[in-house]
């Protein structure tokens, strides 16, 4: 060990570069309309496991109500009167029947209204978001469809779709803001969960089989300038 590794202490470990993925892209009846190259710098890290808990535990964490509650001895309504006189009865010595070891007492350290919101950095959210694309993309499940043009919604189109480009499972589907239709055609479908774009988060990336994403929503400008 070199001098001046000793003074500095041990090296950081270098991240490997951002691996180069690509996804065919298809229309609404499977058939291939030809090859994008997915962005490395979202699709294609090294997923960061610690990160990915911990922002996604801090977002089911936000998702809690926090409204439950329970009354304390001074909330509970009576027991102004010692139950019994304090001396000669041989029993312990009691001051209200609203103390918690009384049926109809209060509760002793009992849960009250809190907010469970976690302080979560910007950093940490946008790395996990990256970590969650590159897992489904490092795994084969990410779909690009050029556009999900459904005339009316209608539930039927929706499953001839899904069925033409081979996704089972749990499918996230992330759209525009404006594809209504697609919205609606959809909504009747378990195991489908629609996305805005701008809305996409880690946690609802994970525990999807399939991400499916349009020419408008795929999140890589280079993506969009070659299949424009």
């Amino acid at each position: 060990m070199s001098e001046l590794h000793t003074l500095r202490g041990p090296v950081k470990k270098d991240r490997p570069a951002p691996e180069a993925r690509q996804v065919e892209r298809r229309d609404l009846t499977g058939a291939v309309l030809g090859t994008v190259d997915l962005d490395p710098e979202l699709f294609g890290i090294e997923p960061n496991e610690n990160v990915l808990h911990q922002v996604i535990t801090a977002q089911l964490a936000a998702r809690r109500a926090g409204t439950q509650s329970t009354k304390t001895r001074a909330e509970v309504r009576g027991g102004g009167t010692k139950p019994f006189r304090q001396k000669g009865t041989g029993r312990a010595r009691q001051g209200s029947t609203r103390s918690p070891q009384w049926v109809g007492g209060g509760v002793a350290l009992g849960p009250k209204p809190r907010s469970y919101s976690q302080k979560t950095p910007k950093k940490m959210i946008r790395l996990a978001l990256r970590s969650a694309l590159s897992d489904r993309a490092k795994l084969g499940r990410v779909a690009l469809v050029d556009a999900f043009s459904f005339d009316v919604p209608k539930t039927k189109d929706a499953v001839a779709a899904l069925d033409a480009l081979g996704l089972d499972g749990s499918v996230l589907i992330v759209l525009a803001a404006q594809d209504t239709t697609a919205f609606k055609s959809f909504a009747n479908l378990e195991r489908i969960h629609c996305a805005v774009e701008g809305e996409l988060n880690a946690y609802d990336i994970i525990r999807a089989d399939w991400v499916v994403f349009t020419d408008a929503t795929l999140p890589s400008s280079a993506a969009k300038e070659e299949v424009a």
